[in-house]
């Protein structure tokens, strides 16, 4: 986040009603508690509503025993809600984060393909799980957006669920005179990654925070791209040669080197590969960049594509280990604190700009209205943003190089399919950007199985679709 000038109203409090959709989730509900409650100049009501209703209820409860500690500056009131309607009624801003239930979804998204010979080391933005992710939240996104036109149209929606472009989008094409970003924490990486290059190449920098590199974006979420990146006048990019050539080579791992790492370990292999084929600095972690091109993900063992750094994500690792609950039991009967923390997320920030407190400069996702010339007006695009009481000013990015955009424009093009046909109900329709995914390599015959199999694993969360008369489905 970049912070502007000061207002002078910053020192003012300001209530707020939050309505939360995934209010009972065990991760950006405790962050969203964690980063409200050390916020002294908002205050208000957070609505939580989940479809497990007793999720939200534990999240309310413990977050309004939190609101006595002596470290929580902000004055909230937590309320679970069994209806969205409620949840929503004239909400300053709504915030959204779900999840299908992963046995039933995810894990098909992720272990369904590989019997295919196709694998995805996140499988929820692009690829065969992400258009599987997208079938099953267009509908989800629509109803948001149909629920916020009725009970608080002049709400700011703000969306951390993936696939980001897919769902921000939807509630664009739902309600076209919604106020909607979509946030991620991607290019914060990026940013980290870039002040550890001014530590190591500009004279006397040290304890350079992601906070002061000032970097430009473009792209589309999880495809993003850096040309420019400054820290106090100092031009950085000057010295990714440098960097490059000490990362060198890339690949730079063996098979099976990183079976002890965490599933999210990422070297920025990829991002620099990028960098030296194409000029620009791939702005996402590896794990995402890797499923948008053909080649890195083309392997014949999981273990395969450590060569880049990374790991694949099996489908266990996406599972509830119990983990949650258990904590949550901890945290409600005393035996273990709540810990507040810097969660590094600039959705209070954000918040706080957009009711005229302290504006920012941050990155979004947010149709195109030029900001991203190159790429189709409309299209959700991350660039950087100004953030203010009037609103949110996208601020021109400039153009892709010809290939960077040729394999964005893919990226771009699928998404807007799997839009009409989310709307159509059109699985076919569907079929066609799924056969346009860079990582369905296999014959188109295999293509349609693997296709209809997910289909069917998974029908239960896709009754908004024709499913009877898909002829992709028939064989």
């Amino acid at each position: 986040m970049h912070r502007l000038e000061e207002s002078a109203s910053s020192q003012s409090q300001s209530s707020v009603q939050i309505g939360y959709i995934g209010g009972g989730s065990r991760g950006w509900a405790h962050t969203l508690i964690n980063d409200v409650l050390q916020c002294d100049d908002l205050a208000g009501t957070v609505s939580l509503y989940d479809v497990d209703y007793e999720a939200a209820e534990q999240n309310a409860k413990l977050a309004n025993a939190l609101t006595s500690r002596s470290d929580a500056n902000g004055a909230w009131t937590f309320e679970a809600r069994r209806n969205v309607n409620d949840a929503l009624a004239d909400a300053d801003f709504v915030i959204c984060s779900i999840q299908d239930p992963v046995d039933e979804t995810f894990v098909h998204d992720i272990d369904v393909p590989q019997e295919y010979g196709i694998y995805q080391t996140v499988a929820d933005t692009v690829g065969p799980g992400g258009v599987l992710r997208s079938l099953r939240a267009i509908p989800q996104y629509r109803e948001i957006a149909a629920t916020v036109r009725e009970q608080c149209p002049d709400a700011w929606v703000i969306n951390y669920t993936n696939p980001m472009t897919v769902c921000t989008r939807t509630l664009y094409e739902e309600y076209p005179d919604i106020n909607a970003i979509g946030l991620c924490h991607e290019v914060f990486e990026t940013q980290r990654l870039l002040a550890d290059i001014a530590e190591r190449y500009v004279d006397d920098a040290a304890d350079v925070t992601a906070d002061e590199i000032d970097v430009n974006v473009k792209g589309i979420n999880h495809f993003t791209w850096a040309d420019e990146a400054h820290w106090h006048g100092h031009d950085l990019f000057q010295y990714l040669e440098r960097e490059l050539e000490e990362r060198k080579p890339i690949p730079g791992f063996d098979p099976g080197e990183l079976d002890d790492e965490s599933y999210w370990t990422n070297h920025h292999q990829i991002a620099f590969d990028l960098y030296d084929r194409f000029g620009l600095l791939g702005a996402a972690g590896d794990r995402h960049l890797a499923e948008f091109v053909p080649w890195y993900l083309d392997i014949d063992e999981p273990e395969e594509i450590q060569r880049w750094g990374i790991r694949l994500t099996p489908s266990s690792a996406r599972t509830d280990d119990g983990e949650g609950p258990a904590k949550m039991d901890q945290y409600l009967s005393g035996d273990a604190a709540f810990e507040f923390t810097e969660s590094g997320e600039k959705v209070v920030d954000i918040m706080r700009a957009l009711e005229g407190l302290e504006p920012i400069k941050t990155h979004v996702n947010h149709p195109n209205r030029g900001q991203t010339p190159d790429l189709p007006t409309g299209a959700v695009v991350e660039t950087n943003a100004v953030i203010t009481g009037g609103g949110v000013a996208p601020i021109t990015a400039g153009d892709l190089p010809r290939e960077v955009r040729s394999m964005v424009l893919t990226a771009v093009h699928n998404q807007e399919t799997l839009i009409d046909a989310g709307f159509a109900g059109d699985l076919d329709l569907a079929f066609q950007a799924f056969l346009n995914e860079p990582l369905v390599t296999v014959h188109r015959d295999a293509a349609r199985e693997l296709f209809a199999e997910l289909v069917d694993r998974e029908r239960d969360y896709l009754q908004d679709y024709d499913l009877e008369g898909a002829a992709v489905l028939e064989g």
